[in-house]
């Protein structure tokens, strides 16, 4: 078992959809964390004439480029395999090529260098991020909001995960790139949204505000998506000035869900220490985390988010998960983690009994 009170270095490999990360973290004896490299490949162009990622093209991308990104970031952090202690690598949920890729790799390099392979789940990178950059002591609600994820979770600890809401149907992030494709702003979305919005008048649209008489604290994009394409539509030939306004209404309908949603996850929740943690691609938006802000000024809650540059993918999130996993001891054994299968599917938290959605041969949605 792997002493908390020691440095632990660990590699980390992110590949679950179209960037290709790795990252070098370092974890104190005292729990804090020193990022020591930190390189991500992203390329969008790949994509762009299909307008969204093509699993196919991303998982032959990180065929290319990983060794080159491990390779970078070993080096950028001034130390050797000889020097880390441990690998991790996303192990789930994803696009199921690309986290093959990457955890193909990292069993590979543990067995060249007989190293532990601790597997991570990608929503865990995310949950634990902020703990990289801030005081985020558990328990606290974390809102993680992703391209592929909208999900509100109580963290009580490591490895305990109790989820309190989900989207029904679509996720934020996905909401936020598929409204930039129907506008022509292109991708990566969230950014191109904001961008876009600066200039646009929020209260141009009123857009509906999805499930305001459902109890509980899910969320739904597709009827928000819905309205967006039908405003857009209802024009023949929608100028710059009437596309800011759509984005900027989009923005505002979409942030203002978010943010309802999770005041009742928080009324949900009084009573414990108020503390909100937001992280995902979505949490790099400007007029979400100002949302949250007020919100959270209102209650008296402490808002806590990552640095922009750790809310996308990336390896160091990964790597963190890994270290604060290794430090407590819950690293498994080498032949446990070698015979582990990518997972396209990998439910952070169970649903609240009742409230399972999707299914199939692949398991739950995450």
């Amino acid at each position: 078992m792997a002493s908390s009170h020691k440095d632990l270095v660990v590699l980390g490999i992110e590949t679950s959809c179209d960037d290709t990360a790795a990252s070098v973290v370092r974890r104190e004896g005292d729990g804090g964390c020193r990022i020591l490299s930190d390189e991500v490949w992203t390329d969008h162009g790949d994509h762009a004439a299909f307008g969204g990622v093509v699993p196919e093209i991303a998982a032959r991308s990180h065929v290319e480029r990983l060794d080159v990104t491990i390779e970078k970031a070993i080096r950028a952090s001034g130390l050797s395999f000889d020097d880390i202690d441990a690998v991790a690598a996303t192990a789930g949920p994803g696009l199921v090529g690309g986290v093959m890729v990457g955890l193909t790799t990292a069993k590979a390099i543990c067995l060249a260098h007989s190293k532990p392979l601790l597997a991570v789940n990608h929503l865990e990178g995310h949950a634990l991020s902020a703990r990289m950059t801030e005081v985020a002591a558990f328990p606290y609600l974390l809102l993680l909001i992703s391209g592929g994820h909208t999900q509100l979770i109580w963290v009580a600890g490591l490895g305990d995960y109790r989820r309190l809401g989900t989207t029904i149907d679509d996720a934020a992030g996905e909401a936020f790139d598929k409204t930039a494709k129907l506008l022509g702003l292109g991708q990566p979305g969230g950014p191109r949204i904001e961008a876009a919005a600066v200039k646009g008048r929020a209260d141009r649209y009123d857009f509906p505000k999805p499930l305001a008489r459902r109890a509980g604290c899910d969320f739904s994009f597709s009827g928000l998506k819905t309205a967006v394409r039908e405003a857009a539509q209802s024009m023949a030939a929608p100028s710059q000035a009437d596309i800011a306004d759509i984005a900027a209404s989009f923005q505002f309908a979409a942030a203002r869900h978010l943010a309802q949603r999770t005041e009742r996850a928080m009324e949900m929740a009084e009573g414990e220490p108020r503390r909100l943690v937001v992280a995902g691609g979505v949490a790099a938006n400007g007029v979400v985390k100002s949302m949250l802000g007020s919100i959270c000024e209102r209650k008296d809650w402490a808002l806590i988010a990552p640095p922009i540059k750790y809310c996308t993918d990336n390896g160091a999130m990964i790597a963190w998960a890994g270290a604060e996993r290794l430090a407590a001891g819950m690293a498994p054994p080498i032949a446990e983690v070698l015979a582990l299968a990518p997972r396209a599917r990998w439910p952070l938290a169970p649903p609240p009994e009742g409230a399972e959605i999707g299914g199939g041969r692949k398991g739950p949605k995450a």
